[in-house]
């Protein structure tokens, strides 16, 4: 792909990526949010908006490669002669699965406040409920679920080869596709942010920067089943702590 498809490709990527980090840096903490009150409508609509643009700022970065490897082919094919949907078509595919992910995150959020079981920071008050968080995320990395999901994330050109589609309605389709993969690899790693706070920028830089590296790096299947089993230690830490 010319370099310079490339830049405005991690040009987009970037640009997108800080708005959405800049805007949860804007938000109020959690306390000043909620208050642990009995939430309107208004209040989940703003709860799912915060969800939806903090899995922007944290899964955009990771699916560069696949993004990439997109717009190369887009690139190819209009050097032949063809004409296939922009990137962006993509990449409004694979965050629509991740803005599904969100409704149902903030559905968790809701029962588990109700249940008194998040601080007002949003953070899970019950070592319990930690525990088993902690657990939970290390187990499912030593999964083969995980390792299935994960290997799609990591092999762009695989998925394009396997799950080509034409067409606008088409590179709809596989963007959410890819999305969904990355969803099953991740999905408990998000549980995480109960544990560390749901408006923790550290704690979900951290998670940010984890979910990067497990899918970009030549170790990062094997680093992925290390943190697991790390993970699963310090949830059984825990609850032996709390007991």
């Amino acid at each position: 792909m010319p370099r310079r498809d490339r830049i405005a490709v991690w040009l987009g990527l970037v640009g997108v990526s800080a708005l959405a980090w800049a805007w949860l840096l804007a938000m109020p903490a959690g306390g000043d949010m909620m208050a642990l009150r009995a939430w309107s409508a208004r209040d989940f609509w703003l709860m799912f908006l915060m969800w939806a643009v903090m899995m922007v700022g944290m899964m955009l970065p990771s699916a560069a490669p696949m993004l990439l490897v997109y717009a190369a082919v887009v690139r190819k094919a209009e050097r032949q002669g063809a004409v296939l949907a922009p990137t962006a078509v993509f990449a409004a595919g694979y965050l629509l699965a991740w803005t599904l992910f969100s409704l149902a995150a903030t559905l968790a959020q809701w029962g588990l406040e109700e249940a008194a079981l998040l601080s007002p920071m949003m953070v899970a008050t019950s070592p319990l409920l930690g525990g088993l968080l902690l657990i939970g995320a290390g187990l499912y990395q030593l999964t083969p679920w995980k390792d299935a999901c994960l290997q799609h994330c990591r092999s762009p050109v695989g998925f394009i080869a396997e799950h080509w589609r034409p067409g606008v309605a088409g590179a709809l389709r596989m963007g959410m596709q890819h999305g969904l993969y990355c969803l099953g690899c991740c999905w408990v790693l998000m549980g995480l942010l109960f544990f560390g706070g749901v408006m923790n920028l550290l704690w979900i830089a951290a998670i940010t920067l984890f979910v990067l590296l497990e899918k970009v790096l030549p170790g990062g299947a094997r680093g992925g089943r290390f943190a697991g089993a790390a993970l699963a230690l310090a949830g059984v830490w825990v609850l032996v702590q709390a007991a």
